[in-house]
């Protein structure tokens, strides 16, 4: 019988405890395990590499009864994330504002624009209408975005990142190890505070890689709130549009 892999390095595969299915994310320098659970109710966890499978497991067994609750809660997110529709008056969300969609037929019009508070979407764009929404979003954050990062970049004293907007699955940033902060577009959709919090989180990461107290307290430095910012993030999270509920 061959002998099981014992480490995640050599067995990256799920971890299957309590019903749950844990998907494995090995990084070789990491030295902590961070769990998430991801607004599709996925579970991740970003382990060392060289972390033994067995003890991991153990691990994790003691946060199943917060990994249950807080499941359940995106199971419960997800069904009632409100579905939205290409036609006059529904809304979307930008910058913590409900515009109505009015749909016209100039042919000369951008695809999608904003005027006088409404969301201008062309008639004959209706069927390719959540690409050219998204385009709209991230063509909105490569002009919105990098004045405000290079702003709290220099409050935290961090290297003036570069910026990218681009789809990141549901996550509202990242942060490359290059120095690189990625933003998720559907962050244009959040109020400027919630946005604001996005980005000192993974400006956060640039001299704290992981979630230490180190990284919590560069936070708190310049967000003294970031608490509650955090708690009406997820809040808000339930209640965005993505393109695969159109």
């Amino acid at each position: 019988m061959p002998e099981v892999p014992y480490t995640v390095a050599e067995n990256d595969s799920p971890l299957h405890l309590g019903g749950l299915i844990i998907h494995l994310v090995p990084a070789s320098g990491r030295t902590g395990v961070r769990v998430t659970v991801e607004r599709d109710a996925r579970i991740i966890a970003r382990v060392p590499a060289d972390a033994d499978r067995d003890k991991l497991a153990a691990l994790i067994r003691t946060r199943l009864a917060w990994l249950y609750t807080k499941v359940n809660a995106r199971r419960v997110e997800a069904a009632e994330r409100p579905r939205r529709r290409f036609l006059d008056g529904e809304g979307f969300w930008y910058l913590g504002r409900n515009h109505r969609l009015k749909l016209i037929d100039d042919p000369a019009a951008s695809p999608v624009a904003l005027k006088a508070g409404r969301l201008h979407l062309r008639r004959d764009h209706r069927d390719t209408a959540a690409p050219a929404l998204v385009s709209w979003y991230v063509v909105r954050g490569r002009a919105w975005l990098p004045h405000r990062v290079h702003s709290w970049a220099r409050r935290m004293d961090v290297p003036d990142a570069e910026l990218n907007v681009r789809p990141l699955g549901y996550r509202w940033g990242s942060c490359s190890r290059r120095g690189t902060v990625n933003v998720h577009w559907a962050t244009m959709q959040l109020p400027a505070r919630l946005i604001d919090y996005v980005l000192v989180h993974e400006l956060a990461h640039l001299d704290h890689p992981h979630h230490t107290s180190g990284f919590w307290r560069a936070v708190g430095r310049v967000m003294t709130d970031y608490e509650r910012l955090r708690a009406e993030l997820d809040e808000w999270g339930a209640g965005i549009w993505l393109p695969d509920e159109s």
